[in-house]
């Protein structure tokens, strides 16, 4: 239980090292800014003309008479708009970091140099359209594998009283662990560590990644929260990858040469 405390406190230093650094913060909103505009006009997009959509894919309703025909299509239409804002919620987190790819990238590089001992930072080595198909690659499975979990967890929800009460609470983890992975990734990805090693390194310590991940997906449901969140996100989860990896800290070194001094 004490790795819910930790995880959830790498989500606090993440917050306040960008904070500290406010030249990073402003470049860190901005993949956030640009893919919440793309959404919005997606949504709004939508909106106008879902209706119109869902006329054209039911040629069948045309001879519907009385209140039936607007009542199936209006139905149709609320829910095509629920599920794009649904996909919305869920691919909000990969999308920016795939737009801000570069920002994130330098933004995880700064902490790591602020707390390696060495003020050093891993380096990939690799070209930037390798990382962007890397990073595109893996988003899309992490989201196949969320997307799985959401199915099942939606025939779930049909059970009584657990459904009701259990399965959102576990949903809620579930998102944590994946919202978790996807933010990780950037200071994993840097070094080498593949999508393979990289859940089965955050399985082996599930809490510490659940108090991380969990707060910040019930956050990240409230409107354009996730935009202000994200760069301080990207900070917390590469000192949480710093630690996963058993790596270091200048905080730790620090408390070190206290302890051995006279």
């Amino acid at each position: 239980m004490r790795d819910l405390g930790v995880g959830f406190g790498y989500l606090l230093k993440g917050q306040r090292w960008v904070a500290r650094h406010g030249r990073s913060y402003g470049f860190g909103l901005l993949p956030g800014l640009i893919t919440l505009v793309l959404y919005t006009a997606a949504l709004a997009a939508l909106a106008l003309w879902g209706a119109d959509a869902v006329g054209w894919a039911t040629p069948f309703a045309d001879d519907w008479a009385g209140p039936w025909q607007g009542l199936f299509r209006g139905f149709l239409t609320a829910v095509l708009f629920a599920l794009g804002l649904l996909l919305a919620v869920l691919t909000f987190t990969a999308v920016t970091l795939l737009v801000g790819q570069p920002f994130y990238e330098s933004l995880s590089e700064r902490v790591d140099a602020d707390v390696s001992p060495d003020g050093t930072a891993p380096r990939s080595g690799l070209p930037l359209w390798r990382e962007l198909w890397i990073s595109a690659r893996d988003s899309l499975r992490i989201l196949v594998r969320a997307g799985l979990w959401g199915v099942l967890l939606f025939a779930l929800g049909f059970l009584p009283v657990v459904g009701q009460t259990v399965v959102p609470v576990i949903g809620f983890f579930v998102t944590g662990f994946f919202l978790t992975e996807e933010l990780a990734a950037v200071a994993l990805q840097r070094r080498g560590v593949d999508l393979r090693a990289r859940l089965t390194l955050l399985r082996s310590r599930k809490t510490l990644v659940w108090g991380f991940g969990t707060p910040l997906g019930l956050a990240f449901l409230v409107p354009f929260v996730a935009v202000f969140l994200m760069p301080g996100a990207v900070a917390g989860a590469t000192l949480l990858a710093r630690d996963l990896l058993g790596e270091e800290g200048a905080d730790a070194t620090e408390a070190a040469q206290e302890n051995v001094s006279p």
